[in-house]
């Protein structure tokens, strides 16, 4: 105990006396003392916060030094705070301050003889901001380098154009800031100059790339001799948009993203096409034929079909299950270069025949055959025809709407041959066809208990009423809205009937919408 007391008090008095000699230390606040520096700026008598609010002022001071980035041989200036110039190990105040600030009279005293002997000199980190250095490269660099530029094919006179890709020089930004931040751990009392990592890129789509596009892969050719010179303008447009279309490999090609919108703007007229099993005039109708082409080359070619919808009603331009729908957003033809090589897609009207062909890089084997068999497993009668009483017409008119069409449920095979022996049959599509009544709007019958006057002219069949076309739903066709009338007809059955002239098209509606407003399969 007594032994103790004695240390107690031994305690006591060199606290007392260290009190008499650092009586300035003893009761200071907690800051850094003598000896402690960052980037040769003394921290000394500073609070922690004081000393970062120090050091940032330091930083931004530095910011405004210039830079010159070499770029292939030519100097391009900015400064160090326009490329993200910043202060990056904040905390390392903070740790001094935990290490060197505040303690025990003892503490503070020992801290105080070793800064005297050694003093410190934290580390000051800096670096560029990456967003920063790339956004400057991207547009400050320009003059200095170059853009790749992709090569391009078209098809003119039976034959290829190609003009040449050329290589770029592009500046690594990454490397580039790498190269900053190495060079401003120099300092920044004087200006910086750095080289810049410069690299050649070659283009996407390379001269010798569109070279390999020399053999027919695949070419369909349809009718439409029977067309109206509405749908055959419809043709005619629609092939150009798609005509001269480059696929490299993986891409994908959409039919409706290259035939939309369905306005007259674009080009389109108006033309039959099928909408919930009626014929309706639509702006664009008929270029279900397109995508039906279409789709009969790439299956010629073996691309990858992406998707493919069937007609809701039998077409006669193709055999069943041979058909591809486009309608609104929800039914389209989309196909895939799955070669390893570009493909180009040519398409064309001419002599009333459409054709579309798909250019590429044959490797298929000379003695390998694809055959497309289309099998129908069964029909509907489309039934009596619908008779829709018009008030309008003359007692004993007869006037049709729409023609009957017959419903067919079929599949399509592909067969594959090699030397003429079966090797492979695979089941592409089952599609159903559904079946629609002909339509015809009629005039009331004659009473009867009073005979036919014979000087009465005879019934004639007479013209459909004039309609107005409209621009479609969702960048669909546009449906036609009939004009009005005085005479309200007898109530029809339950599906609408629009008016359309004989003959009736050639193409199928498209099954239910997903949508509340109905879209036309473009067709006709």
């Amino acid at each position: 105990m007594k032994k103790a007391i004695g240390n107690a008090g031994l305690a006591a008095v060199i606290s007392i006396g260290l009190l008499a000699a650092f009586p300035v230390i003893a009761w200071a606040a907690p800051v850094l003392p003598v000896g402690i520096s960052i980037g040769s700026q003394s921290l000394a008598g500073m609070t922690a916060e004081e000393a970062r609010s120090a050091v940032e002022q330091y930083v931004n001071g530095l910011a405004g030094q210039k830079v010159i980035l070499n770029v292939d041989g030519q100097d391009v200036e900015t400064t160090a705070g326009e490329l993200g110039f910043h202060w990056s190990n904040t905390d390392a105040v903070d740790q001094a301050a935990s290490q060197y600030a505040g303690g025990s009279l003892i503490r503070q005293y020992m801290v105080q003889k070793d800064l005297a002997s050694a003093p410190v000199d934290l580390e000051l980190d800096t670096e560029v901001d990456s967003a920063k250095v790339k956004a400057f490269v991207d547009t400050q660099c320009q003059a200095v380098t170059a853009q790749p530029q992709d090569a391009t094919i078209t098809r003119e006179n039976g034959q290829f154009v190609i003009t040449d890709s050329v290589a770029g020089k592009v500046v690594d930004a990454a490397a580039t800031e790498a190269a900053l931040n190495e060079a401003l751990e120099g300092g920044l009392e004087e200006p910086v100059k750095v080289t810049a990592e410069v690299a050649e890129q070659q283009p996407a789509i390379t001269t010798e790339a569109l070279a390999t596009i020399q053999d027919v892969l695949g070419t369909y050719t349809t009718d439409f001799s029977s067309s109206g010179a509405a749908r055959s303008t419809n043709l005619a447009v629609g092939a150009a948009k798609i005509n001269g279309h480059l696929l490299m490999p993986g891409e994908v090609l959409s039919g409706y993203e290259c035939l939309q919108p369905f306005t007259t703007a674009n080009g389109y007229k108006t033309a039959a096409a099928y909408e919930n099993g009626q014929v309706v005039d639509s702006i664009g109708g008929g270029v279900c034929q397109l995508a039906t082409t279409l789709y009969n080359a790439s299956l010629e070619a073996e691309v990858e079909i992406v998707q493919r919808q069937n007609h809701s009603m039998i077409v006669t331009y193709v055999k069943p299950s041979r058909d591809a729908a486009i309608a609104g957003t929800y039914k389209d033809i989309k196909i895939k270069n799955n070669y390893s090589t570009p493909i180009y897609v040519e398409g064309y009207t001419e002599g009333r025949k459409l054709t579309f062909t798909i250019y590429g890089k044959e490797t298929r084997p000379e003695n390998r055959k694809v055959e497309y068999v289309s099998e129908t497993l069964g029909s509907t009668s489309p039934g009596e025809p619908q008779l829709i009483v018009d008030n309008t017409l003359a007692p004993g008119a007869k006037v049709k709407v729409q023609s009957s069409h017959t419903g067919l449920r079929s599949r399509l095979w592909k067969v594959v041959t090699v030397d003429g022996v079966e090797q492979e049959r695979t089941l592409l599509n089952k599609d159903t066809y559904n079946a629609s009544k002909a339509i015809y709007r009629v005039g009331p019958a004659l009473p009867a208990d009073v005979p036919p006057d014979p000087n009465a002219a005879a019934p004639v069949e007479t013209a459909p009423v004039e309609t107005a076309p409209v621009t479609g739903v969702d960048g669909g066709p546009g449906v036609t809205q009939p004009a009005p009338t005085e005479a309200a007809p007898d109530p029809a059955p339950a599906d609408p009937a629009p008016v359309q002239a004989d003959p009736a098209p050639t193409e199928a509606a498209p099954d239910p919408a997903p949508v509340v407003t109905p879209v036309p399969e473009a067709a006709g």
